[in-house]
């Protein structure tokens, strides 16, 4: 890792603290920038988010994918973790905490609409970020893209009934303008211009001229997330300092799921003796959350000032730094997982 990789928490604090200090203070530059959207798509943070994704589009080699399939470990972690597993801890964790833990600062109207948003981000996991989280970690560039592209598939049959299920709902509608467009924003776009990119560079110099290519993109995707944190944080400056114990409250059983959904999938991975390479995608898929879907469905269900509303965009505050945690912590834990995998 270079020095701005190694002390990438620090600058993602510091960026959190510039976005609700200019969130205050400027709040109408973000209100224009929040206004640029399309199908609950914010296309300035689409941009940012494609910025650091490309970087890792060019690592991958698509004849490498048919190679992928031949471990599977990795993807039947990934989909039992994903859909077997995380929708229904979210909705037991969501309501242990605001019907029993916090039930004297919550009133069950409240707990209602927040426990809604967290089964929505619980049943909705990452299209977009896993590749940067993937990348921090060194994880396998075509596994981690045949990683998404399965649960986009299954996210398309399984998002509405599961979420009309844990919702107590019949009539969930999926916006699906969101849905592919976030798709080809986020997977179809960068891995197109990743392809390009990797095939002009390869015509014209060798596996050299891709390496050089990489190292000088490389810092695209760290300046984007950077970006994407002050505009994140920007945007709920105020619904952060106006409701700052809701937040606080709605975000405690965000974080413990997000954890325990990585210890499940590690422990996992750990016992299948998986290299930390397909392990660490495997691992991280399913702590990260599609917060485009999530939060368009909650805007169409309870309204754009619902709890509901207000829950998922805690989601999408709380997943950064959490997950930047958790980069260091599979970095760190690669090494044990590299000996057990090679071990006999």
């Amino acid at each position: 890792m270079g020095t701005f990789e190694r002390y990438l928490s620090v600058w993602v604090l510091l960026c959190i603290l510039a976005g609700l200090v200019l969130g205050v203070l400027i709040p109408d530059i973000f209100g224009l920038i929040a206004g640029y959207e399309i199908a609950q798509v914010n296309l300035v943070v689409g941009v940012l988010i494609w910025a650091m994704i490309f970087p890792m589009m060019t690592q991958v080699d698509l004849p490498s994918l048919k190679r992928a399939t031949r471990e599977p470990k990795g993807l039947i972690i990934t989909l039992v973790v994903n859909w077997l597993i995380k929708p229904f801890s979210m909705f037991g964790l969501g309501y242990v905490f605001f019907f029993v833990f916090f039930k004297n600062w919550i009133s069950p109207q409240d707990a209602n609409q927040y426990l809604a948003g967290l089964i929505l981000l619980g049943v909705a996991p990452c299209t977009a970020m896993v590749f940067v989280w993937s990348q921090l970690t060194r994880g396998d560039a075509s596994y981690t893209l045949l990683q998404v592209s399965l649960n986009d598939v299954i996210l398309i049959f399984a998002f509405a009934p599961i979420a009309a299920l844990l919702l107590g709902l019949t009539d969930i509608t999926v916006p699906w303008q969101t849905l592919v467009l976030s798709v080809v924003l986020y997977v179809v776009i960068p891995l197109i211009m990743g392809w390009i990119a990797r095939h002009w560079s390869l015509s014209k110099g060798g596996a050299p001229a891709l390496q050089r290519l990489q190292e000088r993109i490389k810092p695209m995707g760290m300046i984007g997330l950077c970006l994407t944190v002050v505009l994140l944080f920007g945007f709920q400056a105020n619904a952060i300092i106006k409701q700052p114990m809701a937040m606080v409250l709605i975000a405690v059983p965000l974080v413990i799921q997000t954890y325990f959904i990585f210890v499940i999938a590690f422990i996992a991975a750990y016992l299948w003796r998986l290299r930390p390479q397909i392990a660490a995608p495997a691992c991280l898929i399913g702590t990260s959350n599609f917060f485009e879907l999530a939060v368009a469905v909650a805007i169409g269900l309870f309204g754009l000032s619902s709890g509901a509303a207000l829950a998922t965009v805690v989601g999408v505050l709380v997943e950064v730094p959490v997950m930047l945690s958790l980069v260091a912590l599979m970095n760190r834990l690669s090494p044990r997982l590299e000996a057990r995998s090679t071990a006999r």
